[in-house]
């Protein structure tokens, strides 16, 4: 953990974890019964019936991944997977690769965004080293699962090999198998790493059946020409890598990052726990694509946070089919949009457990 001082990363302590078993292990979050009981309760709370809107929704998607109505107020975790990219190599982006590991020192020493919302909203922030072109002093509170040092650039070989595409999944999974072990009841993944929306946008490109410049913008800053030109390298590195939908390890593999892989097999490991996940933006949500390609009721875990600026998100989105909660027109990362999902999250969450109902209160429920 970092900046809260609540714990530390040796507490992380992880399993090895096999992604065809933690795949058999994930079951869908439909319960009818749990479900009526839940609006029952949502409808004794004294106030018109559904005027708590969307929140009211979030209670009743929270209880069932719960799997339970009888749950107490989470702990919350935020987990921010880092990894370069070989891809900005092609300059894709409007900063250089070092900004990465400069970012990363900005998360040990609390001075980042997500830094700040973490402290306000009471959420343990987790920096994960999947892939940094940098070491890092172990001493520091980085949980290390580096699978090597950057992706390569995917416009001339495949980002990763297939072995290192599971092997950041199964470092995602077991990440979230770990914080469920230390009783996190609601967790969220945010990223960083220069060039990662160039990565996003590929793997969108692929699962959607889009062209390149459908999913492709600015990324960390990009103008016009810039965001041209980069579609045009993803448009010959699509081609390039040839690239099917069927398989999302292959998709991760030919165009994807170490974090994104790690953030994947988080959802994939909170969902086989019964643990929901707010998702980030542009580029958690491409690593929530694979999860749900993978198993699709992992979307049953899924709190969308945000709609990012990003055109690509919006082609993410659609391809979930999942309205997000918030529409800031954010595009930061750093798991920035997660971590003001949370907040409103745990709104409900409290509303529903610490409200009065009509007979608690002696309010008359008549119309």
């Amino acid at each position: 953990m970092v900046a809260k001082k609540s714990a530390g990363a040796s507490t992380l302590q992880t399993e090895v974890c096999d992604l065809e078993g933690i795949l058999k292990a994930i079951t869908p979050a439909a319960d009818a019964a749990l479900r009526a009981a839940v609006q029952q309760r949502l409808d004794s709370l004294t106030k018109p019936r559904g005027s708590l809107g969307r929140l009211e929704r979030v209670v009743i998607d929270y209880s069932l991944a719960r799997g339970t109505a009888d749950w107490t107020l989470p702990r919350k975790s935020l987990f921010v997977f880092c990894g370069d990219h070989g891809i900005v190599e092609e300059g894709v982006s409007a900063y250089p690769q070092d900004v990465t590991y400069q970012m990363v020192e900005n998360f040990i020493n609390g001075g980042a965004a997500i830094n700040v919302l973490c402290r306000q909203n009471d959420i343990d922030p987790v920096i994960v080293d999947m892939g940094v072109n940098h070491p890092f002093d172990p001493g520091r509170g980085i949980v290390n699962r580096k699978v090597a040092p950057g992706t390569k650039s995917f416009l001339r070989e495949p980002a990763m090999t297939r072995e290192q595409a599971v092997e950041s999944i199964e470092a995602g999974i077991a990440l979230a198998r770990a914080a469920a072990r230390l009783h996190y009841g609601l967790l969220a993944i945010g990223e960083m790493g220069i060039g990662n929306t160039t990565s996003a946008s590929a793997i969108t490109a692929v699962l959607a059946n889009r062209p390149a410049d459908q999913v492709v913008g600015p990324g960390a800053g990009l103008v016009a020409d810039q965001v041209q030109k980069k579609a045009e390298i993803l448009t010959k590195a699509l081609a390039a890598r040839g690239v099917s939908s069927d398989d999302p390890v292959d998709v991760l593999a030919a165009v994807g990052g170490f974090e994104i892989g790690g953030m994947c097999g988080f959802l994939l490991g909170a969902a086989a726990a019964r643990v929901p996940v707010a998702v980030d933006g542009f580029i958690a949500t491409a690593a929530a694509l694979l999860a749900v390609r993978l198993s699709p009721a992992v979307q049953d875990y899924l709190f969308l946070s945000h709609r990012s600026a990003e055109p690509g998100h919006r082609v993410a989105l659609e391809l979930l089919d999942r309205e997000p909660l918030l529409a800031l027109e954010m595009r930061l990362g750093e798991g920035t949009g997660a971590a003001m999902a949370l907040g409103v999250i745990e709104s409900a969450l409290r509303l529903y457990r610490e409200m009065a109902t009509f007979e608690s209160a002696a309010v008359s429920d008549k119309t």
